[in-house]
């Protein structure tokens, strides 16, 4: 089994932020592959399902924890135990302010960077968890982040939002059979990343130059 944990907040007052596009990424998923109805456990709402892979069919757990982001490894913790499910088998898909928007890279290991998720994961898991990570860009400055990552993505943003939501689901299975390299470079395939300036990448604008809202 293969676990792919989306981190989010809970709650329609959260739906539409940047912070929870990594919820937006597995129900991307489950749409595209079918997966079976939602319901509560592991302190999360879960789907199950299967997809088809080069290595043959794999059995998936998606997971969008409810304990809100900053404890999010208690929930993806605890069924990762249940079903003894090791680190290089989990994926978590998360935002990440360091990337500009539209940009996705794959990377295991290392530290948290400072989202709070991740570090939360970190203390459950260890390090050694696969993270996919998409770029919602940087205000600017530090003090800006927390209300740039609890701001809900604007109307300019939503092309390449959904393109590469729909390109972290169509290009699973590279995924799944553990090609990360593979799964990354077939994602900017599909949905390359917007062009912006310096400076629009920084602050997270939009390339047409509509600001932030």
């Amino acid at each position: 089994m293969i676990i792919l944990a989306g981190l989010g907040n809970p709650g329609p007052k959260y739906e539409k932020n940047r912070h929870n596009i990594g919820f937006m990424a597995v129900d991307a998923i489950a749409r595209r592959w079918a997966f079976g109805p939602e319901r509560a456990k592991f302190q999360s709402v879960i789907r199950e399902g299967e997809v088809e892979t080069p290595n043959g069919r794999v059995k998936v757990l998606l997971m969008k924890p409810q304990t809100y982001m900053n404890e999010s490894g208690r929930a993806v913790g605890e069924a990762a135990r249940f079903y003894k499910v090791p680190p290089a088998d989990i994926v978590v898909f998360h935002d990440e302010i360091d990337l500009a928007p539209g940009r996705f890279r794959m990377k295991k290991g290392g530290g948290a960077a400072g989202q709070n998720g991740v570090r939360s994961l970190i203390s459950q898991l260890g390090p050694d968890f696969r993270r996919a990570r998409m770029g919602v860009g940087h205000p600017g400055r530090p003090e800006l982040v927390h209300a740039h990552v609890l701001s809900d993505f604007h109307k300019a943003d939503q092309p390449w939002l959904e393109a590469m939501l729909n390109a972290c689901a169509d290009a699973l299975p590279f995924a799944l059979a553990g090609d990360d390299d593979r799964y990354q470079a077939e994602v900017l395939r599909l949905a390359p990343a917007p062009k912006f300036s310096p400076r629009q990448a920084a602050r997270g604008d939009d390339p047409a130059g509509g600001g932030r809202s």
